[in-house]
């Protein structure tokens, strides 16, 4: 049976405005795999957005490299870029890769490449904000990497069809070629449109090490509910690094049903919410503090 109730969820709280470009499409019978492209693509855009896309801090070498990843849960199809130089939104290219190419992951020069051919247009993705900071950042004795706001997406449109879609420009100051989750499918995002989704964000290492967006969707496969699969998993991330809970990552997650999920190692992570027009911010269930 279609699924009467469309629904769209991003993270953070900027999500929201994510969330409403997306719903816009969902609400004039677009898909699901629109829907995330179209929200992950409008967070990828904003210049004010110093963790995904055009805007965002660039690595050790002050180059921008972007990664991305989507899902589409109606063919079961994948595609994926990363350390993507030159161009302002890799979700697209992403979406190309599925459609196009026998592959599923493209990186780097190779990825460059494959936009070009495909008539992806080169822009300059470094801010003026963005550069002023990294000059700062090199006066500075002691640089590390930092910064994990990635936007993750998660759509089931009216035909119950669902999608999911993730993209970064990773760490500030990483090193040149660093990849994180965001674009693995598996870690930083995961779909079985029979069963459902789950996609992060966060310190990206962490993620990769429990392959987290892949395990969220084997415990609903299993029977949980999108909110307990998180909880598991995050539970799951905490235990494999005790006593160095030194980072953040959270996990949101959407089932076949329209039910909604969403855990994080610490306080201080939101989440974006549509469903009939109506875009809530909510704030997601802390380990330690809601569930052990």
């Amino acid at each position: 049976m279609p699924n009467q109730s469309p629904i769209i969820l991003s993270t953070w709280s900027f999500g929201a405005k994510a969330n409403q470009a997306g719903w816009d499409a969902l609400s004039n019978d677009g898909t699901a795999l629109d829907a995330v492209e179209i929200a992950a693509r409008v967070t990828e855009l904003d210049p004010d957005n110093t963790s995904v896309g055009y805007g965002g801090y660039p690595n050790e070498h002050g180059i921008v490299q972007l990664d991305a990843a989507i899902i589409d849960g109606k063919t079961g199809k994948m595609g994926a870029v990363a350390a993507l130089e030159g161009f302002r939104s890799a979700i697209s290219i992403a979406r190309k890769v599925m459609e196009e190419e026998p592959h599923i992951f493209v990186v780097g020069d190779g990825a460059r490449e494959f936009a070009m051919k495909h008539g992806f247009k080169e822009e300059n993705t470094l801010t003026a904000q963005s550069a002023a900071w990294y000059a700062d950042q090199l006066k500075k004795k002691e640089q590390s990497p930092g910064g994990h706001d990635t936007i993750g997406v998660l759509s089931q449109d009216a035909q119950g069809d669902m999608a999911v879609a993730c993209a970064t420009s990773g760490m500030s100051m990483k090193w040149n070629g660093r990849v994180g989750d965001s674009p693995l499918i598996g870690a930083g995002l995961y779909l079985d449109g029979k069963i459902g989704g789950a996609t992060g964000t966060g310190t990206g290492e962490r993620a990769i090490e429990v392959c987290g967006a892949f395990a969220i969707v084997e415990f609903m496969r299993n029977g949980l509910s999108p909110q307990k699969a998180c909880e598991k998993l995050i539970t799951r991330m905490v235990e494999r690094n005790q006593p160095a809970i030194d980072f953040q990552f959270a996990y949101i997650a959407l089932n076949a049903d329209g039910a909604t999920g969403a855990a994080s190692v610490k306080e201080g992570f939101q989440y974006a919410v549509c469903r009939a027009g109506q875009n809530e911010i909510r704030s997601s269930a802390v380990y330690g503090i809601d569930f052990m």
